[in-house]
């Protein structure tokens, strides 16, 4: 199959570039605007108590006052507010509600601190529209206005609260995604240019990806549409790294395995053709696991994940098709000119560290497994300190945001919890109305659980059915001791109802709550979903039921190293609380996914190195003298370019661009080149059973599509002859 597309593009190279060009114009042209939205609630399924709390607060408190954006105020000196200041914080406030912006629906004063050194606007805006853009718009305006009007006063005034977050959230998005961009391009370049030392390489693979990447976005905002899927700021930042981290290994694949035939003497056109033939199975199967294990996420409870999965594959999947159209059939216009101004193409080097590398891992295959193993199984043990956190606002952004100066300073002026309050709706079940005189005795109880720093009775629905008690934890929302809480909170509310009556407990905490019961459900679910599939693609791939085991045992514990090693350097070196909770679930992905590119790519060339009639040491060998520079190249822009993440100035992009960088790293530079193919060549030809994939073939010419004499490159992206005493056989 993949010598008949690439006989086809080869043969019509111009019109293969012009259908992508047509079908980048028109799928970028007709595709919808993808929305964006940084609600949390957002995340979760309707079956959720939060959830479910939160729709009958809009029943039974239609015109409940939340406020979704919070403008705090405080003297410039830092002194107690005066009696002027409090007037102009009423002016303000009263001038605030008169302007009537679009999406504010009230305006109110909010209640001064214990300290008297803060005070408080409150704003209402449309809850049907949380999380929206036109929030965020909103927000930008309040802040210029409350600006404005406190001009002139001894006030100091920030807004912050959920809008404000949102509207800080986007501008942190877009100046993250310029510097993952500029970032991602400039590391792809440089080391293109360090490999090839050509300057048509280095750019091509910008621009074919850059395509592509139009085509993959517009794809991506029809499936969002059409499934009525969630969208997210951060999901764009992933894309990035995704769509030219991933296409840039695949373009590297079939660049070293083209100059590969050229070197053996095949006419530029046909080595490009049986480039395609003997690598193509490669590029399919590892772009099939990235593709299976990012769908695997729509088994997932949180619509942040279920929206990024489909995207993501959607994305590999295109690159997938330009890697195996589009790249060779522009290169194949261009030929061995793609490599000038360089010859270095065209010669061996005398020399190639990756044959000593593999002349090691044949001699003491049981010594390099235990090694790289050793190292793997130390970096896991740390994941036994892993704790997760769940404050999304303050994790996709800067601490110097204004909505999160906000957030910290109502922290130390005000209760933790009360910026958020957990709020505990009390209904009956027979539709008769409750009996107030039950509501002080479950407030006490209420207020009585630990964590919890008071309760009350705030309103009580027109048909008397339903009634409200605000509950204020002694800590904030989104930490580890609320969250603890507020489940003890559950247990009472549901406990201690009054009979005929139930409980339903929302707010923040409630939500962060339910998250990480959906976090921990797709740990169950996701991880050995994805794990199995990606065993299926392998085992269609290497024809074995034995391989696949140790194969994705190996980048299972490449993911133990990698959680590992990100817990110990933010969590025990830099003093982070936790990490993003839904960081191992994206790192398993990534990592698993991904990293098994290049277990694939180094088991498929072990297989070939073997069906020459070697040995399964010989063979593990020369698989990494050959694909050594392959996976070398490949994983170093992979990893360099996931690291760009943490230029975006935030913890859950800084934390991402980490850990998967890092699980890049140790699926390239320790699972695919030591560890698979040590254990490979210990199991010896029981690794390939029941099929038997090592068997020796009869080895045709080049003319028929079969690898003629391969060969390695040295570390420096040059080749070296695999003829050599060790070598191929000719």
């Amino acid at each position: 199959m993949f010598r008949r597309i690439g006989n086809t593009v080869v043969r019509h190279p111009v019109w293969t570039i012009v259908a992508w060009l047509i079908a980048a114009v028109a799928i970028v042209a007709t595709a919808p605007s993808l929305p964006s939205n940084s609600d949390e609630s957002s995340f979760l399924p309707r079956s959720y108590e939060s959830i479910k709390a939160a729709d009958l607060q809009e029943r039974a408190f239609p015109s409940a006052f939340t406020p979704s954006a919070i403008a705090l105020y405080q003297r410039t000196d830092g002194a107690a507010l005066s009696a002027a200041d409090r007037r102009d914080v009423a002016r303000i406030t009263s001038e605030l509600g008169e302007k009537h912006i679009d999406q504010v629906q009230k305006v109110v004063r909010g209640r001064p601190s214990k300290d008297g050194r803060y005070d408080l606007t409150l704003v209402q805006m449309d809850r049907r529209s949380a999380g929206q853009p036109e929030q965020a718009d909103a927000a930008e305006e309040l802040r210029k206005d409350v600006k404005k009007l406190a001009e002139g006063t001894h006030l100091d005034v920030r807004l912050g609260g959920s809008a404000a977050q949102a509207l800080d959230q986007e501008d942190s998005s877009e100046r993250g995604q310029t510097l993952i961009g500029v970032g991602t391009f400039v590391i792809i370049l440089v080391t293109l240019l360090i490999i090839f030392r050509a300057p048509i390489l280095a750019v091509l693979p910008l621009v074919l990806i850059g395509l592509v990447s139009a085509v993959a976005n517009g794809l991506i905002a029809y499936a969002t549409k059409l499934f009525d899927l969630q969208a997210n700021s951060s999901i764009s930042s992933i894309l990035i790294v995704v769509l030219f981290g991933v296409g840039t290994d695949y373009f590297l694949f079939l660049i070293f395995r083209y100059r590969e035939r050229l070197r053996a003497g095949d006419e530029p056109k046909q080595a490009m053709v049986n480039a395609v033939d003997r690598v193509g199975e490669a590029i399919a199967s590892a772009a099939g696991a990235v593709i299976i294990a990012f769908l695997a996420l729509i088994l997932s409870t949180l619509g942040f994940l279920k929206q990024m999965g489909p995207a993501l594959a959607i994305a590999v999947a295109a690159t997938l098709v330009a890697g195996l159209t589009l790249i060779p059939a522009v290169v194949s216009l261009i030929g061995p000119k793609v490599f000038w101004p360089s010859k270095s193409w065209q010669r061996e080097p005398e020399n190639a560290r990756f044959a000593a590398l593999g002349r090691g891992v044949r001699r003491r295959p049981a010594l390099t497994a235990a090694v790289s193993g050793i190292v793997l199984v130390v970096l896991s043990l740390g994941t036994l300190g892993f704790n997760a956190t769940f404050d999304l606002a303050s994790g996709s952004m800067p601490k110097t945001k204004e909505s999160m100066v906000v957030q910290d300073e109502m922290r130390k002026a005000y209760s933790a919890g009360a910026a958020a309050p957990t709020d505990v709706y009390l209904s009956t079940t027979d539709g008769k109305p409750l009996d107030k005189a039950s509501f002080d005795a479950y407030a006490k109880k209420l207020g009585a659980v630990e964590g919890v720093a008071n309760s009350r009775i705030t309103q009580v629905a027109k048909d008397g059915t339903t009634a409200d008690f605000t509950v204020t934890l002694t800590h904030e929302a989104s930490t580890d001791q609320a969250i603890e809480a507020v489940g003890r909170v559950r247990d009472v509310a549901h406990a201690d109802a009054p009979d005929g009556t139930e409980a339903l407990v929302g707010g923040m905490s409630s939500i962060y709550k339910d998250i990480d019961t959906a976090v921990n459900h797709d740990y169950r679910t996701v991880f050995p979903v994805a794990a199995v599939l990606i065993m299926v693609i392998l085992g269609l791939l290497l024809r074995s039921v034995v391989a696949p085991w140790y194969l994705i045992a190996s980048v299972g514990l490449g993911f133990g190293a990698t959680l590992g090693a990100t817990v110990w350097i933010f969590q025990e070196g830099q003093g982070h609380s936790g990490l993003m909770f839904m960081l191992p679930v994206i790192m398993y992905l990534f990592v698993v996914a991904i990293g098994t590119d290049y277990n694939i790519l180094m088991i498929a060339r072990l297989r070939e190195e073997a069906r020459e009639g070697r040995e399964p040491r010989e063979a593990a060998g020369m698989a990494l003298r050959h694909a050594g520079p392959t996976v070398a190249a490949a994983g170093f822009i992979l990893a360099a370019t996931f690291a760009t993440m943490m230029l975006a100035g935030n913890a859950l992009l800084t934390e991402m661009g980490f850990a998967v960088s890092f699980g890049i790293a140790i699926a390239a530079f320790v699972m695919a080149m030591f560890f698979t193919p040590s254990l490979t060549a210990l199991i010896g030809h029981a690794a390939w059973w029941p099929g038997h994939g090592d068997r020796a073939v009869t080895t045709p010419g080049a003319g028929t599509g079969t690898d003629m004499p391969a060969t390695a490159s040295g570390g420096d992206g040059q080749d070296t002859v695999a003829g050599s005493p060790e070598g191929r056989r000719r």
